[in-house]
């Protein structure tokens, strides 16, 4: 049984053209296969953070605050709006999950939604599941279906492993917090051996004005051509871009979506990353005026309560435009 998608680089986000084409199939344990056909787009160059985009949580005080509270309804709030199981699985196929006995790392895994995915095909004992944050952490350790996963506390800019450690590389739905992205993928690249593959699942930045708005006040929500950057820069080779998103979005991205792309890339060389980086772009041991902490973590969940309110009033919008008009 084979089913195949083609996605191709879209106009107007920054694209310079198309540049490969790759085939990735993926086996999963009842030994089902299928296929998946993307185009990698060549990107231009990114841009750096700018005063206009303050993104309050993308900040690792900020964000270990925010899940404090959010770990509390995570998997019955977001997950149904912007992180399903469908989804999840179509973002992981990339991924090449094709044997049981891959040494697998979850960066940023949070309460295990994602690992839950992985552990379909790979063996509990050879998944790692690692985040910043002890109350996403303590929700992955009661779910009995990963049992056997090392789960633990961790740094995705600074992974606590050894060059060329993992085989698959995986982190869906962390990289928005990420003060300084380009060194987590480097990190991506540093852990992952020979062949490996790194598998990131992301945010895209909106187009609607006050989508657009919400979102730079919140997170990182970066363009799908940062991405391709970040991964070249890297060091990765093969890189390419699938898209995702909630059926009854129907394809809509001018909202963005908290979940709305698959990175892959694939590492050719053993060793480190050939990207060298200058310190840290936060230090954590370093103290933050409690006004400023206080202010940041304030709006920024405002801001992203109305990412709460996106999915809702797309799915109103799914259930009364009739299907075949553009919603």
């Amino acid at each position: 049984m084979v089913s195949s998608s083609t996605f191709r680089a879209p106009g107007g986000l920054g694209f310079l053209g198309p540049s490969k084409i790759g085939l990735i199939p993926l086996r999963n344990r009842s030994g089902v296969r299928s296929r998946v056909k993307y185009i990698a787009p060549k990107c231009a160059v990114s841009s750096a953070r700018p005063a206009s985009q303050p993104r309050f949580i993308q900040h690792k005080k900020e964000a270990f605050w925010f899940y404090r509270f959010l770990s509390i309804v995570y998997d019955h709030v977001i997950n149904p709006g912007h992180w399903t199981e469908d989804m999840r699985d179509d973002a992981l196929e990339p991924a090449e999950l094709y044997h049981h006995g891959l040494k697998v790392v979850d960066v940023g895994g949070g309460t295990g939604f994602t690992t839950l995915g992985i552990v379909k095909h790979v063996d509990n004992e050879n998944v790692t599941l690692l985040d910043q944050s002890p109350h996403q952490l303590e929700k992955a350790r009661q779910k009995a279906a990963l049992n056997g996963v090392n789960i633990i506390e961790g740094d995705a800019e600074d992974l606590p492993y050894p060059t060329d450690t993992f085989d698959r590389y995986v982190s869906a739905g962390s990289i928005e917090y990420w003060p300084d992205p380009q060194r987590g993928i480097r990190e991506a690249y540093r852990v992952l051996k020979l062949g490996g593959v790194a598998c990131l699942i992301g945010p895209v930045h909106p187009t609607f004005w006050l989508s657009r708005f919400f979102a730079d006040m919140w997170m990182l929500f970066p363009k799908e051509e940062e991405y391709i950057e970040w991964f070249q820069k890297a060091g990765f080779q093969d890189v390419k871009i699938k898209r995702i998103g909630p059926k009854w979005y129907r394809g809509v991205r001018r909202h963005g979506l908290i979940m709305g792309c698959s990175v892959t890339g694939v590492k050719r060389s053993s060793g480190d990353s050939p990207l060298q980086l200058g310190p840290k772009a936060e230090d954590v041991e370093k103290p933050v005026n409690p006004f400023t902490f206080i202010f940041r973590f304030v709006m920024g969940t405002i801001c992203a309560s109305y990412y709460v309110l996106v999915p809702i009033y797309m799915w109103m919008k799914d259930q009364i435009v009739p299907k075949d008009q553009p919603i």
